[in-house]
């Protein structure tokens, strides 16, 4: 996972106020990083409140809200594994993680599924187990790992499933994208759990074009803080790398 050197800013001092997240931060070897911590953009896309690393094979799906038009999520797929990104406002002195993990856990226990709530590499995480029926009719169940980062004024979390859902050596790279995003978190007032604003890539395939996905319908929509279907499936895949 590369690392970057900590910087300050005139714009975004740090603060008193967020200073036991920032604490939280400094004690973790990678990000995902505050757009404070950086100095540049380096090798990663421009999706507004997110700068997501890019890789060779990396396919990124943007997920559009149907109804506001606007962007709310990013999946980024490889191998036959997905991590799907969400950033969101938080209150300035504490994070959220500790509180939405136990919503999702209450959330996931009363659809049926089993969940479990374990140290990771970005702290606790909870590796869930979904009921699905197959094409066949036969029940199963379907993995996925929901992973979470308090930062200054934002929380981040992630969503892997497919073969990084419980192959930790397929986890690995999409673990590094995690890893090294970069949030910028604008000066906006907004309230706990509000969506941070997200954008289409300037630029996300080679010959320069403009991607036009389509509005995800609520069949496919991103899941939102009380919703856990991570599965959901994005309307548009744009290769990157």
């Amino acid at each position: 996972m590369g690392l970057f050197s900590r910087r300050g800013t005139a714009e975004e001092p740090a603060s008193v106020e967020w200073a036991s997240v920032e604490a939280e931060q400094q004690k973790r070897p990678h990000g995902p990083f505050d757009r404070s911590q950086v100095d540049e953009m380096g090798p990663r896309v421009d999706l507004g409140a997110i700068w997501l690393p890019v890789m060779p094979g990396l396919e990124l799906r943007m997920e559009i809200d149907k109804k506001t038009q606007k962007v709310t999520g990013v999946t980024a797929a490889l191998e036959g594994s997905n991590l799907q990104i969400q950033a969101f406002a938080a209150p300035r002195t504490e994070g959220i993680w500790d509180e939405i993990r136990h919503e999702i856990a209450q959330s996931v226990s009363g659809q049926g599924g089993i969940v479990d709530d374990v140290p990771g590499v970005f702290g606790r995480e909870l590796l869930v187990r979904m009921p699905v029926t197959g094409p066949d009719g036969q029940s199963g169940q379907r993995p996925a790992r929901f992973v979470g980062v308090d930062g200054p004024r934002w929380f981040i979390r992630g969503v892997l499933a497919g073969r990084a859902a419980l192959d930790a050596e397929a986890a690995k790279p999409l673990e590094s994208v995690f890893a090294n995003i970069v949030v910028v978190r604008d000066q906006s007032p907004r309230p706990p759990r509000d969506l941070l604003p997200l954008a289409l890539p300037k630029s996300a395939r080679k010959d320069g074009a403009q991607p036009e996905p389509e509005p995800a319908g609520p069949e496919n929509a991103a899941p939102q803080m009380s919703d856990f279907n991570p599965l959901r499936r994005g309307p548009e895949i744009t290769q990157i790398g």
